[in-house]
C-alpha cells in the first residue's frame, strides 16, 4: 500500500490569513514612519497610534490563526472558510481605521453624518460582528477534538475560547460608556456615542486624559482597552508556554507527561481569563489600572493565590497523571525491519 508523502507545513498554512498578516506588518511599519512625518494628534495622541496598534494586534492573531488551521482537523473545509472570512474583515476594519487616520478624525464612536464616516461606520459595525462570528465557529469546531499534542491542542481550546469571551463582552460594555464632544486633527467638533475610559462619579467618558506612554491607555480612569488586550492575545501566551514546557520536559522529568503540561496549560488558562475579568472589573469602576485599590488588589491576590495552588496541585498529582495517561494510551510497538 502507497501513501501520499507529506504536505510540506508551510502549504498547509491558511494563505488569505498569510496575507493578511504580511499586509498588518507593512501598515505597522508604514504607521511607524508615518508618526514620525505626521505631527496631527487626536485626543493627544497620534492620528497613526490606532492604525499602528491595530496592524500589530491584527498581525499577531491572524499569523496565529494560520498557524493553527494548518492542523488536520474536522470540519477543515468550514474553519478554512471562516478564516478567509476573518482575513477579509479585519482587512476592511483595519482599513477604515486607516482611512479615518488619514482624515484626521475618528474611527471608533464618530457620530458624524459625512458620507465617508457614515458609509465606513456601518461597515465597520458588521465587520466587528464578522470577526466575532468567524472566531466563534472556528473555536466551537475546534472546541470538541484534538488537533495537536494535548497542551498545545489545550492552549489553542482555551485561548480561542478567551477571546470569543472578549470579544462578546466588548458588545456588552462599549455602547454604554457614555459620550464626549471632542474635535479632529484639524479642530472641527466631533461627537463620539462612546468611549474606552470610565470616570468615576462623571456621566460621560473622558478618552485621551492623561494616558500611558505608547498605549495611551488611561492613567486618570478605567479604561476597558487593558482587559481586551489581555484577552484578545492570551492565546499566543499559552501556545508560547505549551512551546517552552514541552522544551523543559526532556530536563525537567514531572513535566514529561503530556497530561501534567496540559492540566498546566489549563491553570495558566485560568490566570489569563481571571485577570481579563479582574481588570474588565476595574475599569467599569472607573479605577486606573496603575492606582488599584483594596477590593482590585485583594481581587488579585486570591487569583494569584488560586493560580498558584492549581499549580501545586497539579505537581502534586504528577505521578498519578502520568500513570494513568499511560495506561490509557497504548505503546505503540515498532514496525520489525522484515514487516518493512
Amino acid at each position: 500500500m502507497t501513501t501520499a508523502p507529506p504536505v510540506p507545513a508551510a502549504r498547509r498554512l491558511h494563505r488569505p490569513l498569510l496575507a493578511t498578516t504580511a499586509v498588518m506588518t507593512a501598515l505597522a511599519l508604514f504607521s511607524l514612519c508615518a508618526m514620525a512625518i505626521d505631527d496631527r494628534l487626536l485626543l493627544q495622541e497620534s492620528v497613526w497610534l490606532k492604525p499602528l496598534k491595530f496592524a500589530i494586534a491584527m498581525a499577531l492573531y491572524t499569523g496565529t490563526l494560520a498557524w493553527l488551521l494548518s492542523f488536520p482537523h474536522r470540519g477543515q473545509r468550514v474553519t478554512r472558510w471562516m478564516g478567509t472570512l476573518f482575513a477579509l474583515t479585519a482587512i476592511v476594519d483595519v482599513g477604515f481605521v486607516t482611512v479615518q487616520a488619514a482624515r484626521g478624525t475618528f474611527s471608533h464612536f464618530n457620530k458624524q453624518t459625512d458620507s465617508v464616516n457614515s458609509i465606513g461606520q456601518m461597515v465597520f459595525a458588521s465587520g466587528v460582528l464578522g470577526l466575532f462570528g468567524a472566531n466563534l465557529v472556528i473555536a466551537v469546531i475546534l472546541s470538541w477534538q484534538r488537533v495537536t499534542d494535548l497542551p498545545t491542542t489545550r492552549a489553542i481550546k482555551a485561548g480561542l475560547g478567551i477571546a470569543v469571551a472578549t470579544m462578546a463582552l466588548g458588545y456588552a460594555v462599549v455602547p454604554g460608556t457614555g459620550k464626549q464632544e471632542v474635535t479632529d486633527a484639524a479642530g472641527n467638533p466631533v461627537s463620539l456615542s462612546a468611549g474606552h475610559t470610565v470616570m468615576e462619579g462623571q456621566p460621560t467618558v473622558r478618552d485621551g486624559v492623561d494616558g500611558m506612554p505608547v498605549t495611551h491607555w488611561s492613567t486618570a480612569g478605567g479604561d476597558i482597552r487593558i482587559s481586551h488586550f489581555v484577552g484578545i492575545h492570551g492565546i499566543q501566551l499559552l501556545i508560547v508556554a505549551a512551546i517552552l514546557l514541552a522544551k523543559f520536559a526532556p530536563q525537567v522529568p514531572w513535566l514529561r507527561s503530556e497530561r501534567t503540561r496540559a492540566n498546566l496549560i489549563g491553570v495558566l488558562a485560568f490566570g489569563i481569563a481571571g485577570l481579563m475579568g479582574i481588570l474588565l472589573w476595574q475599569a467599569l469602576r472607573g479605577q486606573p489600572v496603575t492606582a488599584p485599590d483594596g477590593l482590585t488588589l485583594a481581587a488579585l491576590g486570591l487569583l494569584t493565590a488560586l493560580t498558584a495552588a492549581g499549580i501545586g496541585l497539579v505537581y502534586a498529582r504528577r505521578d498519578r497523571t502520568a500513570a494513568v495517561f499511560s495506561a490509557a494510551v497504548p505503546r505503540r510497538v515498532p514496525a520489525s525491519p522484515i514487516s518493512r
